[in-house]
Formats: structure tokens, C-alpha cells, sequence
């Protein structure tokens, strides 16, 4: 049965949120993040201080999809009060691993005693900070954040070798904390 399904996110009056061609810019300090939001049939409205998502004749899909972006809001308004953080280690057994910052790049030098070094993709806006063995990734985009510390550990994945010998690579040791319901 289509009901009307009404949802709002509350902010601290120091950020400013604005909607412009379907994208969300929500902005404090020098800080800035956009997300793009285009759910069908779902209107949303901006007054100080909160977020309308507004169904008028809303079925379950509609109530999920703004569920969804009611997460991804209140990700994007925590990040702007303070950054999330993860944590990774390298780990290896025989070969020491190198690691570097080249421009948006992470560059992974003797990585199971490989010449050719492995290459991680860095998302804009997130600080990498290396202080070995440990990778400190530090942004106000969870995505972004989480993106990186997922590039990071997939570039040291080790491929046709058996797992319980090769415990080589980069892990993730530690995420931000999810946020309370």
C-alpha cells in the first residue's frame, strides 16, 4: 500500500547544505563534499538545520532507497564534524616492503621480492600518513576514505599461491566506528 513515507536529518547550523542539479553540497570550513542524489519519486528539501526526504505515495523500494540515503547523509554530516580514520598494516615475512606517496598513488616496492613495484590508487582528499608498517588514512569522505583502504589492500592481493605460506600484503586492522541507529 503507497503511503507517505517522511524522513529528516538534523545538522549543527556551522554547515551548509545546498541542492544544485541533483547533487547535495554540504559544506563547513574549508571542507566541502558532494554527493549526487536522484532517487525517483522522492523529493528533498533543504530549511536550516535539516534534510527532507519526502514520499508522498512511497512503496517499500521508495522507503528503502530513502533509508539508504539517510546513511549516506548522516555518514557525510559526521564526516564534516570530525575525519574518519582507518588503520592498515604491511605485513611480510621475507622481503621487506617499501612504501611511498607519489602524487595520487601509493607505491608498493618489493612486495614478495617483485622488481616491479604495485601500484594503489589514492582517492582525492584523503591524507595518507605512513609511519611503517603502519598507513594512516585520514579524510572527511567515508567513501573516499574507504575506497582508498580498499585499493590499498587489493593491490598487495596474492594470486595462485597458497594463502596459509604467503601471508604477505596490506591489511585492514582498523575502521571508523559505525554510526548509532
Amino acid at each position: 500500500m503507497k503511503t507517505k513515507i517522511q524522513e529528516i536529518v538534523e545538522f549543527s547550523a556551522e554547515i551548509d547544505c545546498r541542492i544544485e542539479n541533483k547533487k547535495l553540497i554540504c559544506k563547513k570550513g574549508s571542507e566541502e563534499i558532494h554527493r549526487k542524489i536522484d532517487v525517483p519519486g522522492v523529493e528533498i528539501k533543504i530549511e536550516p538545520g535539516k534534510i527532507f526526504l519526502i514520499s508522498e505515495k512511497g512503496n517499500k523500494n521508495e522507503f528503502k532507497s530513502i533509508k539508504s540515503e539517510v546513511a549516506h547523509l548522516k555518514n557525510i554530516l559526521r564526516g564534516l564534524q570530525e575525519p574518519f580514520v582507518y588503520k592498515l598494516e604491511a605485513c611480510n615475512v621475507h622481503f621487506p616492503i617499501t612504501l611511498k606517496v607519489e602524487s595520487n598513488k601509493l607505491v608498493i616496492n618489493n612486495f614478495l621480492g617483485e622488481k616491479k613495484p604495485r601500484l594503489a590508487e589514492i582517492i582525492p582528499n584523503v591524507k595518507v600518513d605512513i609511519k611503517s608498517p603502519k598507513i594512516i588514512l585520514t579524510s572527511f569522505n567515508l567513501e573516499a576514505a574507504g575506497q582508498t583502504a580498499a585499493n590499498i589492500e587489493k593491490a598487495t592481493k596474492i594470486r595462485n599461491r597458497d594463502r596459509r605460506i604467503f601471508q604477505d600484503g596490506i591489511f585492514i586492522v582498523e575502521k571508523p566506528e559505525a554510526i548509532e541507529k
